[in-house]
């Protein structure tokens, strides 16, 4: 019998989902055209500099998806499902700290974690869980009444997690199996058409439009799909040339003329979808809800803990001067506080232990009879080892903080004298029941593995050893 394996049920499932997506939201659709013409373009005038942190094919594919649910047994679900597709929970984000409005969750991404995996199918959901048990946010009767809401509904029918349980235990599904596994997690995520209890939802709207989208109704949906780009201020200028809205700003650090690092995001404005509302009275109306908007990506270089304070650095230098100079564009102050402080070449990068990369023994090395250097540095610049930039597979806290609120219609509320619950990775493994992974431990792992084998290759007696940051 014909099986299908976990990176195909992984690529089949980001394909569906995205045709689905696209039914429903059309500007998606719009989004990912545009996206593809700008790659194209990339392609055309880059050639092969174009795909230095990525092929083309894989990404054309690539998506990132992001759900939200309201408690820890329901995030437990949605890891069986996405552990059948071989993702596993990657870095944990507080996005209650990272915004200005009211954004009461906090999450993770689920995706791939090997190299092979990666290059077959990147697929990733970035998964938000509710945080009930915040007094900043939600008092002791209407935290209640959440949680009993919350434990009263299921998201997925009990199907779908025991095919989801096989395929992660056999890695793979029969065809038929894996065609009823498909057919049940891309509903999963559909828009409900069940009415919404139009006054609980604005209850909780009035707290956080966040909080409504994920605790006002009794299902769940895929709340953005995000396409990748090559050029992401060329995709910002054509949306707007096609008269679609997007947010002010692009998230992330500014266009400059160094290495692309970390992550830039956009995405259109939330969109007025129509939705059944059920009154007090027990009447059905036709109403709109604005929780969905069209998030596109540019991803860079993964960078070090030591790269990574860097950048955090420099966003609060330009935040110091931004509100110093508030009639100067913010991108100009930024992209002038990069090409001041952050290195300007992959090169650069590398020596001073700011990001990752793997290395790669070079065909054309020398043939001479000399030993190589045992030094890292010294087999790169004397040609004896290439390196290639990791790409960043991961999220940034601000950033995704930043697209929620721009796509909020009101900054909802939050009570600061109180004090807020405490969440960090160690409470988020306990609560989905398996590890949540370090990304820089992956990122080092595959830095690690490289340098064995060209220390295998070169015949050295150590293996080389990557700059440990800035002295």
């Amino acid at each position: 019998m014909a099986t299908i394996s976990q990176w195909r049920l992984r690529a089949a499932f980001a394909e569906r989902l995205s045709r689905m997506y696209g039914r429903e939201v059309p500007a998606y659709t719009t989004l990912v055209d545009v996206s593809r013409e700008v790659n194209e373009d990339v392609l055309r005038a880059r050639g092969a500099d174009a795909e230095r942190l990525g092929s083309i094919s894989r990404v054309t594919a690539e998506r990132h998806g992001a759900i939200r649910v309201g408690t820890p047994r329901e995030l437990r679900q949605v890891a069986r499902v996405f552990g059948a597709l071989g993702m596993h929970p990657v870095g944990f984000y507080d996005l209650r700290e990272a915004a200005a409005s009211a954004v009461p969750v906090v999450s993770t991404a689920f995706r791939p974690v090997d190299d092979e995996e990666l290059a077959r199918n990147p697929f990733r959901v970035f998964t938000s869980m509710l945080t009930p048990a915040d007094p900043r946010f939600f008092d002791a009767g209407l935290r209640a009444r959440l949680e009993t809401f919350l434990a009263a509904r299921e998201l997925f029918p009990p199907e779908l997690p025991a095919l989801a349980d096989r395929a992660a235990a056999e890695r793979e599904l029969p065809e038929q199996e894996a065609e009823r596994f498909l057919q049940l997690a891309v509903a999963a995520f559909e828009l409900s058409a069940e009415p919404v209890d139009k006054a609980w939802y604005e209850t909780l709207e009035r707290i956080s439009a966040v909080a409504a989208d994920i605790g006002g109704v009794r299902s769940t949906h895929i709340n953005h799909l995000t396409p990748r780009v090559l050029d992401i201020d060329e995709l910002y200028r054509r949306m707007t040339e096609r008269g679609i809205e997007m947010i002010d700003t692009i998230q992330g650090p500014p266009a400059w003329k160094g290495p692309d690092v970390l992550l830039r995001q956009t995405s259109f404005r939330a969109l007025a979808e129509t939705r059944a509302m059920r009154t007090p009275d027990g009447k059905v109306v036709s109403g709109a809800l604005r929780v969905r908007f069209g998030e596109v990506e540019a991803r860079g270089i993964a960078l070090t803990r030591e790269g990574r304070a860097l950048y955090d650095d420099l966003l609060g230098r330009v935040d110091e001067q931004a509100s110093q100079h508030p009639s100067e564009p913010r991108g100009d102050i930024a992209r002038a506080v990069w090409e001041r402080h952050m290195p300007g070449s992959e090169q650069e990068l590398a020596a001073e232990g700011l990001a990752y990369f793997t290395y790669h023994v070079s065909a054309d090395r020398p043939r001479d009879g000399s030993r190589p250097p045992a030094d890292l540095g010294a087999l790169v610049r004397q040609g004896w080892v290439r390196s290639e930039p990791i790409v960043y597979e991961d999220f940034l806290p601000r950033s995704a903080a930043g697209i929620f609120q721009s796509n909020l219609s009101g900054e909802g509320t939050r009570d600061n004298d109180r004090q807020g619950i405490a969440y960090d990775a160690a409470w988020l493994s306990d609560a989905i029941g398996r590890d949540v992974l370090d990304p820089y431990a992956l990122y080092e792992r595959q830095q690690n593995r490289s340098l064995a084998q060209v220390a295998r290759a070169l015949d050295l007696t150590d293996t080389p050893s990557p700059s440990q940051g800035r002295s």
